[in-house]
């Protein structure tokens, strides 16, 4: 065999090896490195899962809770989130899981919440956010840090200024009669309140947002609705580098995020 030839077959090889090596150790080493740290100092957690951590017991947690009917109670977290519910009961009230390789560590001690939302020495960055919840709340409040963050903060404090809430008080009873002329025709009828609240919100934000042009801001929150679907469904899956397990409908998904957004923007533009 040739010098070249034996070239040829060692350069991909090396990568291969190289490219193996790295996930390997982003995939396994590192998570359970992790993982034995924080065990060795009291904090307990679900076991780590290859690839998914334990993204698949979460979302089996939620459908499971979701197909149950409710109870009627104020109770609501063990449906809302029963896997935050069940390992606080199981681990404590701080433990350790995991989002794909990304370990999370989840604190419900009121001190803890309180250091954490302080941040005075900036040890707790905000966590990149997915292409799909970047789509549907974009570089807001949320995601931002620093003089972006100081900017749009003066932004909303000029927005929900007594005196800018007084001002939006007329949309706001226009709002509520038009729902409660409506609920005349529901008379000894049933009346989904979560829908029609949501309803409620929808149009006085529209109204107060949007003025006369409201119609056009619900068109906006029905879109950013369907933004929230699209977010939720792949809320807990796991994309793997390299590895294009379901890329139609990632790609059909990202799609539709940018179309709804491209229509969202259309709209703001032109209001303002």
């Amino acid at each position: 065999m040739s010098g070249l030839m034996k070239l040829v077959i060692l350069v991909p090889c090396s990568f291969f090896f190289v490219a193996l090596v790295k996930f390997l150790c982003d995939y396994l080493w590192r998570p359970l490195r992790i993982q034995q740290m924080l065990n060795s100092q009291g904090i307990r957690g679900p076991p780590y899962r290859f690839i998914h951590g334990n993204n698949k017991e979460v979302a089996k947690m939620r459908q499971e809770a979701l197909s149950k009917p409710m109870a009627l109670g104020h109770d609501i977290f063990p449906r809302v989130q029963p896997h935050i519910y069940t390992w606080i009961n199981k681990y404590g009230k701080n433990y350790l899981s995991w989002d794909g390789v990304r370990a999370e560590l989840v604190i419900s001690e009121p001190e803890l919440i309180k250091e954490v939302l302080k941040n005075s020495e900036k040890a707790f960055p905000k966590r990149n956010p997915t292409v799909f919840i970047s789509k549907l709340v974009g570089n807001g409040l949320f995601s931002v840090e620093g003089e972006k963050w100081v900017k749009q903060r003066k932004l909303g404090n000029h927005a929900f200024h007594g005196e800018s809430l007084k001002n939006m008080t007329p949309a706001v009873i226009a709002s509520v009669e038009t729902m409660l002329e409506k609920w005349k025709g529901y008379v000894g009828k049933e009346i989904e309140l979560f829908e029609e609240f949501r309803l409620l919100t929808s149009e006085v934000i529209s109204r107060t947002a949007f003025g006369s042009s409201y119609l056009e801001g619900q068109k906006i929150f029905d879109m950013l609705s369907k933004l929230a679907i699209i977010m939720h469904r792949n809320l807990f899956k796991t994309r793997i580098p390299w590895i294009r397990l379901g890329t139609i409908i990632l790609k059909s998904c990202i799609l539709h995020c940018e179309h709804s957004s491209h229509h969202i923007s259309k709209y703001q533009e032109g209001m303002f």
